[in-house]
C-alpha cells in the first residue's frame, strides 16, 4: 500500500519495542512514545511473510520491524503495525491545535454535504449543521448507507471524514479515489499517524491525538477500556494537524 510506505519511509531512524499491550479494543506500542491504533479482530487472511509468527517476542523487535506489519491483510496484526508506526512518529504536540478533529468539522460543515466513514461519539451535532450527512459503513447500523451506496454519495460531499481504521483495513486509497478533488477530507480518530506525508494523498486535516500519561493509558488499554474511558482517565491530548486552512475555506465556500 503506497500510502503506508510512504509513511514508513518517512520515519527517521528506529527505536525498541518497549511494551506491547493488546487490549480488546485499543492496541498500544511503546518506543518512542506510546502509539495508538485500534484493535481490529477481523482477520481478513493471512499474509504473515514467510509464515513464521514472533507472537510473544514483539518486545525483541525493533519498532520498524513491527511497523511493517502495518501491510498484512490480517487486521490483528495490521493493528499491531500502525500502533508500532505512531510509536515512532517525531511530533511536537504543543505545536498543533489541541482540537478534537469533529469540532473542525462543525465549524466548517454548516449547510454543506458531509460523509462520515465509521462511526464516532457526538456525531449529532454535525448532523444538526449538515445539509445532508450521511454515515458510511462496512456494517451498516440503522439509518447508515452500505458502501455501495457510498460510491454515490461521496462525489457529493464537501467534507468527508474518514476514520483511521481504514489505514488498517486498507481501504483508504479507494476511498479517497471516489471523493471529489476539491473536498475537504479529514482523517479521523486515534489510530491516526501525525505524518504530513498524508497530506501528499490529497488529506487535509488530521485529527487523532497523543498520549501525554503513559502508565494510565497502558493500563487502561489492558483493561480493554473504550477511548472514552481513556479519555476520561487523563492522559489523551487530542490534536489535530492542517493542511492549508484558507485553501479549505476557500474551496468551501
Amino acid at each position: 500500500m503506497e500510502i503506508l510506505n510512504s509513511i514508513l519511509e518517512s520515519i527517521s531512524g528506529d527505536a525498541p519495542v518497549l511494551d506491547v499491550r493488546r487490549g480488546l479494543t485499543w492496541t498500544a506500542v511503546v518506543s518512542r512514545r506510546v502509539g495508538l491504533a485500534s484493535s481490529m479482530v477481523e482477520k481478513t487472511g493471512c499474509n504473515h511473510g514467510e509464515g513464521e509468527s514472533r507472537e510473544g517476542t514483539f518486545t525483541e523487535m525493533t519498532a520498524l520491524e513491527l511497523a511493517r506489519y502495518c501491510h498484512d491483510n490480517d487486521t490483528t496484526r495490521a493493528s499491531l503495525g500502525l500502533a508500532a508506526i505512531n510509536s515512532l512518529l517525531e511530533i511536537a504536540p504543543e505545536s498543533y491545535g489541541a482540537v478534537d478533529g469533529l469540532k473542525i468539522a462543525h465549524d466548517l460543515g454548516k449547510n454543506k454535504n458531509i460523509s462520515i466513514i465509521g462511526h464516532f461519539p457526538d456525531m449529532e451535532a454535525l448532523s444538526g449543521i449538515a445539509r445532508n450527512f450521511w454515515v458510511i459503513e462496512k456494517r451498516p447500523r440503522q439509518g447508515d448507507y452500505t458502501e455501495e451506496q457510498g460510491d454515490k454519495l461521496l462525489p457529493q460531499s464537501d467534507i468527508v471524514i474518514i476514520s483511521s481504521t481504514t489505514l488498517i483495513n486498507h481501504t483508504l486509497p479507494g476511498i479517497l479515489e471516489r471523493c471529489r478533488k476539491d473536498s475537504v477530507k479529514m482523517l479521523l480518530g486515534p489510530s491516526t499517524p501525525l505524518s504530513r506525508t498524508l497530506f501528499d494523498y490529497g488529506l487535509d486535516v488530521l485529527a487523532g491525538s497523543v498520549v501525554t500519561g503513559k502508565d494510565t493509558v497502558l493500563k487502561s488499554v489492558s483493561e480493554g477500556a473504550s477511548f472514552r474511558q481513556i479519555k476520561k482517565t487523563g492522559g489523551i491530548r487530542f490534536v489535530s494537524i492542517v493542511k492549508d486552512y484558507d485553501d479549505i475555506i476557500r474551496r468551501l465556500s
